[in-house]
């Protein structure tokens, strides 16, 4: 793009950012993490590009998940190698339901920066600015840990390159085999709670007992045991996005090296906006929340600034409504994009909207509501016929109680046992699992519909 470089966004208007004490550490710390390596490349970006491309076409379906938000204290190979199998089960379930790819993305190695709906905190008569993730300031509700310290860009850079080292080891080495995964899924199945998850399963057991015995098993040995798993976060922190930009000998384009995709929040998507400059200049598939507030004016000026050329896969519509209010929403948002021949991946993000204070005073959601949002979500599409492309998910592979319901029944009472999330709440391992087998039904029920008006015609 001949019109933009990567430092334009610094004229225009910017919100959801800090406001660091110190300019001249701040110029020190963006020049140092200017010297460091890209954490992605852009051919992946590209590959990226092509499978979302696919799931926008319904070729392919989306599972996006990960933290809420990642963080310095917590971070550890074990943290890391559960959320992963968590998200290889649920993958190969939503595999199993779609007779598609699942294109699997982590809210991992960079998710570190978060809006808030307020600039304070008051605690006792105290007020302090809102903790803002572990790459802007600190979580101890203290003056000294509230104030924004650009040196902790540069401990996200490292733990993000640690991450990504990792999960690439984890998948290419033996542990993302289709077997274990279906060892690890069977373990949530076996569970009192889960007798309407079995069939599934025993199917899913039966389809690969019968690879081994037809001789396929050893003949895709290799595409069995390996999966290809990307990064995404939001770019909220410009001057850490700005950092780590490069240019693309390849194709002579902008890369934003922090992740392979990067999404604009429901706070940031100002169209004139700093967060809206950035992202339309880099060749990565971009996300964008879309909630209640959003205008279909104001998606179409988004769609122009950030796909220009049309091109299927670069932007992902994210959204994020809130159960019982789908229905009122997307179809607008649905009928926007229609009107403008626009290409785009659909995907569904329920636990946003539905964010609520339990009777315990801890911040939740109920599973029941992030389940009917996700319902709503293909209903609508259903009704549109336009393709529900994936979905986005606020996880953990920890046992957390942050979340209630599902089949071990979290209760209100139950969210002070475990409740460890910086900031919003997370599906459990069990909960995970279990979305993606109602999700898995749906997908089966869209396909069926889809084969029976096909043999119609």
């Amino acid at each position: 793009m001949s019109d933009w470089t990567k430092t334009d966004w610094r004229s225009l208007p910017r919100v959801q950012m800090p406001d660091y004490p110190d300019a001249e550490h701040l110029g020190t710390v963006e020049r140092r993490l200017s010297s460091y390596p890209p954490l992605v490349f852009a051919g992946e970006a590209r590959r990226l590009k092509g499978h979302l491309a696919k799931a926008g076409r319904g070729e392919a379906f989306l599972l996006q998940g990960g933290d809420c938000a990642e963080s310095f204290a917590e971070f550890s190979a074990d943290g890391i190698r559960d959320t992963f199998k968590v998200m290889l089960q649920m993958a190969m379930v939503l595999t199993f339901g779609a007779k598609v790819p699942v294109v699997k993305v982590g809210r991992m190695a960079g998710q570190f920066a978060k809006p808030r709906s307020s600039a304070m905190e008051n605690r006792d008569g105290l007020d302090l600015p809102s903790y803002k993730g572990d790459i802007i300031n600190g979580f101890p509700f203290e003056e000294g840990a509230r104030i924004p310290d650009p040196e902790r860009m540069l401990q996200a850079y490292l733990q993000s390159a640690a991450t990504l080292n990792l999960l690439r080891a984890f998948s290419t080495g033996g542990f993302a085999d289709l077997r274990k995964v279906h060892a690890w899924t069977l373990g949530f199945t076996a569970s009192p709670e889960a007798e309407k998850y079995r069939a599934m399963a025993s199917r899913i057991s039966d389809t690969l007992d019968f690879m081994d015995a037809a001789g396929i098993g050893e003949e895709a040995r290799h595409a069995m045991e390996s999966v290809e798993l990307y990064t995404s976060h939001e770019a909220l922190l410009l001057e850490y996005e700005e950092a780590l930009c490069r240019l693309d000998s390849t194709s002579g384009k902008w890369l934003a090296g922090s992740g392979h995709m990067i999404w604009i929040g429901d706070r940031t998507r100002q169209p004139d906006g700093a967060h809206v400059e950035f992202a339309r200049g880099v060749q990565n598939p971009i996300g964008m929340k879309c909630g209640p507030s959003m205008t279909a004016s104001d998606l179409k000026a988004l769609i122009a600034k950030l796909n220009p050329r049309n091109e299927e896969g670069r932007l992902t519509l994210i959204a994020r409504f809130g159960a019982g209010s789908v229905a009122d929403h997307l179809p607008r948002l649905i009928k926007a994009v229609q009107e403008e021949g626009a290409h785009v991946t659909w995907v569904c993000d329920p636990m946003h909207g539905n964010t609520i204070k339990s009777s315990t005073g801890y911040k939740t959601r109920p599973f029941d509501s992030v389940m009917r949002e996700v319902e709503e979500f293909f209903a609508v599409h259903r009704a549109e016929e336009t393709v529900p492309g994936g979905v986005h998910f606020e996880m953990t592979g920890r046992d957390v109680t942050e979340c209630t319901g599902g089949v071990r029944a979290v209760t209100d009472e139950d969210l002070s046992d475990r409740y460890h999330t910086a900031c919003d709440p997370r599906l459990n391992a069990s909960q995970s699992l279990e979305l993606a087998f109602l999700v898995a039904e749906e997908l089966q029920q869209r396909r069926v519909a889809l084969e029976e008006a096909a043999e119609a015609v």
